[in-house]
C-alpha cells in the first residue's frame, strides 16, 4: 500500500511538472492531495501554518542577501578587474589562461553562492579572451561549465543555506567544512588542465606578451577589492562576531560601496540587481515552502519512517549507503534543480542518514557535491543551458565538453568519504 501511495504521489508531481506548472506549485498541489486522501488532518490550516513557517525562518534572511550580494557583482566592472588581475599570474602553468576560469570562480563563488551566476559571469570575461588566443572551445566551455559548479561548495552558498533550514543544521558549521572541499575540487579542475596541456602542448598558444614581477604586482591592484569583500564577509562568519545573515547584510554593503567607489553602481544596475535577486528569492521561497508542506504531508502518511526502515532493512554498510544515494542524486539531478532535490528528499533521507551514524555536516557537503554534478548533467543542467545561450552549442555538445569535470566531482565525493576530515576538521575547530 505504502508502495503504491508514494508512486501515485511520484507521478502526478511528474505529471504537473511536465505540464509547466511551477516547481512550487507543482509541490503544494501533491501535498494536498496526499493529505486529502490519505490522511485525516485538516489540510488548510496545516498548509497555513507549515508554509508560513518555512518561509519565516530567520536563517533564511542570508539567501536573498548573499544572492543580491552576486547580483551587484555580476552588474558592475568589479567582476571584470578580478580577471584582469588574475591573467598574469598564470600564464606559467601548463594550460595557461584556462586556469584563469577556475581561480576566477573559486573568487567569484566566494562572493555569488550562485552556480549559475558564477559560471555567467567569469564566462562573459573568459570565454571571448581565450576565443580570440586560439584556446580549443571544448577545453574552454568543458572547464569553465565544471569550474562554475565551485558556486555551490566555496562559501557562501545558497545549497548550504537550504540544505541548513531544511536539516537544522548550523549554516556557519556549513560553509567552514565547504572550505577544503571547495579547494579541493579548484586543484583537481586545475589538475585536470595541467595534465591536457601536458599531453597536447600544441594546443596551448603561446603567451601574447611576459609580465615581469613588478608588471603582476601593478595588475594585481584590481584584484584588491573583491578579495577585501570576500575575506571581510567570511572572516566575520569565521570568527563569530556575526551570523551568516548579518555578515550577508555587510557583504550587501560593501559590494554597494566598492561598486559606487568604482563609478561603476548606477540607478540602472542598481533595480537591474536589486529585482534580478528578488525573481530568484521568491522562486526558492516558493519551492521551500511548497517542499515544507510536502514533508509534512509525507510524515502524516508515514512514508519516510517507511522508506528509513525498507533501507534499513538492506542492511547497506555506509560506503554502500552514500554510493546508492549518489546514484538516486544523479538521476533526480538530471530532471530537478539542486534546491528542490534537496527539499524534496531531505525529510525522507534525513532519519535514515541519522540512523546509520552519518555526520549532518559531512552530508551537507556530500549533498552538495552531488548537486554540483546535476547542473552538468543534462537534460536540466544550469550551468550546460548557460553555456548553450553563451556559446550558441548544442546542449549534448556542452555536456560532452563539460564530462571530464563531472568524473571529477565523482572523485571529489571518494575523497570526502575516505578523509571525512576535510569536511569536520575546520568545523570541529570553530566548535572548540
Amino acid at each position: 500500500m505504502e508502495a503504491l501511495t508514494t508512486l501515485v504521489l511520484v507521478g502526478f508531481l511528474f505529471a504537473l511538472l511536465a505540464g509547466g506548472l511551477w516547481i512550487g506549485l507543482a509541490l503544494i498541489g501533491v501535498a494536498w492531495i496526499g493529505m486529502e486522501l490519505f490522511t485525516s488532518r485538516p489540510v488548510g490550516d496545516a498548509m497555513a501554518i507549515t508554509i508560513w513557517g518555512a518561509s519565516s525562518a530567520w536563517t533564511l534572511t542570508a539567501l536573498p542577501l548573499f544572492i543580491w550580494m552576486g547580483e551587484i557583482l555580476f552588474r558592475t566592472r568589479l567582476s571584470k578587474d578580478m580577471f584582469n588581475g588574475l591573467a598574469p599570474w598564470l600564464e606559467f602553468l601548463p594550460g595557461r589562461l584556462l586556469h584563469t576560469q577556475v581561480v576566477g570562480c573559486t573568487i567569484f563563488a566566494a562572493v555569488s553562492g550562485s552556480s549559475a551566476a558564477t559560471c555567467a559571469t567569469i564566462g562573459k570575461m573568459a570565454l571571448p579572451e581565450l576565443k580570440r588566443r586560439g584556446y580549443p572551445d571544448h577545453m574552454a566551455i568543458g572547464t569553465l561549465a565544471g569550474s562554475g559548479t565551485l558556486g555551490l561548495m566555496i562559501p557562501p552558498s545558497i545549497i548550504m543555506i537550504v540544505y541548513g533550514v531544511s536539516a537544522d543544521v548550523s549554516i556557519s558549521k556549513l560553509f567552514i567544512g565547504g572550505v577544503l572541499p571547495g579547494i579541493l575540487l579548484a586543484g583537481l579542475f586545475m589538475g585536470y588542465i595541467v595534465v591536457w596541456a601536458l599531453f597536447n602542448p600544441g594546443k596551448v598558444p603561446a603567451p601574447e606578451r611576459k609580465y615581469t614581477f613588478v608588471q603582476r604586482i601593478a595588475a594585481s591592484r584590481s584584484l584588491v577589492p573583491v578579495v577585501v569583500l570576500i575575506g571581510g564577509v567570511l572572516t566575520v562568519i569565521y570568527t563569530g562576531v556575526a551570523t551568516a545573515t548579518e555578515a550577508a547584510a555587510a557583504g550587501v554593503v560593501g559590494a554597494l560601496l566598492l561598486a559606487a567607489g568604482q563609478r561603476s553602481l548606477n540607478w540602472h544596475t542598481f533595480v537591474d540587481g536589486l529585482m534580478g535577486a528578488t525573481r530568484l528569492y521568491c522562486m526558492i521561497a516558493l519551492i521551500l515552502g511548497g517542499a515544507a508542506f510536502l514533508t509534512l504531508a509525507m510524515g502524516y502518511m508515514g512514508l519516510p519512517r517507511q522508506l528509513a526502515e525498507w533501507i534499513g532493512s538492506l542492511g547497506l554498510s555506509q560506503f554502500s549507503l552514500i554510493v546508492a544515494l549518489m546514484l538516486f542524486y544523479i538521476v533526480l539531478g538530471c530532471f530537478l534543480d539542486g534546491i528542490s532535490i534537496i527539499v524534496l528528499t531531505m525529510g525522507v533521507i534525513l532519519p535514515t542518514i541519522e540512523s546509520v551514524g552519518i555526520d549532518l555536516i559531512w552530508f551537507g557537503i556530500f549533498l552538495t557535491l552531488v548537486v554540483e554534478m546535476s547542473q552538468i548533467t543534462p537534460p536540466v543542467g544550469f550551468n550546460l543551458f548557460v553555456l548553450q545561450g553563451m556559446t550558441g552549442r548544442q546542449l549534448l555538445w556542452v555536456a560532452r565538453a563539460a564530462f571530464p569535470m563531472f568524473l571529477l566531482l565523482v572523485l571529489a565525493v571518494l575523497l570526502v568519504y575516505a578523509f571525512p576530515g576535510l569536511v569536520t576538521w575546520l568545523p570541529m575547530r570553530m566548535g572548540n
